[in-house]
């Protein structure tokens, strides 16, 4: 019969999840994980395989969590311009709170990696590739209904928005507050290009 595991998974993956927000990947040892999990090494091996396999699921949670605001921002606003406000916005909150690790665990979690953590680092280039891949379609939204001159580099202004982001969350681990990274956020959305009806009026 088999033996009933003895510890809460969602708890100890949350554990889990914030240890590798707050030290990054290779930082974070399976001594750390574990006393921040409250388990011992044989039990995190068999509920969750090895530590690669463990960050993987922490972002997955990460992304469906507290990264959860860019999903929703994209998704719910009825114009590009909106959303990506609205991501510069929640990204400012979100970021500078003291609930937790400052910053974006995917943005963050594999700076300066070694070969042998490769795989993590791609997957992380992955999430943020189709984050800017996701500004890019809500930018070529507005193009497509007129709100922007047919020939705005949708491309070029998706990739800003996306650096923009990356270094929020850097600025925030360096210790800015709320007030510091919405400063940004609106001076970065001082940058999105003239709709095309002042466009026609000047």
């Amino acid at each position: 019969m088999a033996r009933r595991r003895e510890f809460d998974r969602e708890a100890a993956l949350e554990a889990a999840l914030l240890a590798f927000w707050r030290h990054g990947y290779e930082a974070t040892s399976i001594a750390e994980l574990t006393a921040a999990m409250g388990i011992r090494p044989p039990s995190l091996y068999a509920a969750f395989g090895d530590k690669r396999r463990l960050f993987e699921e922490a972002v997955r949670r990460y992304q469906q969590t507290y990264g959860a605001f860019t999903t929703r921002a994209l998704a719910e606003e009825p114009t590009g311009r909106a959303a990506i406000e609205r991501v510069l916005r929640e990204a400012a909150a979100e970021y500078a709170s003291t609930e937790h690790p400052g910053g974006c665990l995917v943005i963050t979690a594999a700076v300066n990696c070694g070969p042998e953590s490769a795989e993590v680092e791609e997957l992380l280039r992955r999430f943020r590739t189709e984050a800017r891949a996701a500004f890019k379609a809500r930018i070529d939204d507005d193009v497509a209904a007129g709100r922007l001159p047919a020939g705005t580099d949708t491309a070029g202004l998706a990739t800003f928005y996306a650096a923009t982001i990356q270094g929020m969350s850097t600025q925030s681990r360096d210790g800015a507050r709320y007030e510091d990274l919405l400063a940004i956020a609106t001076l970065a959305m001082s940058a999105w290009p003239a709709t095309r009806e002042a466009v026609t009026t000047t």
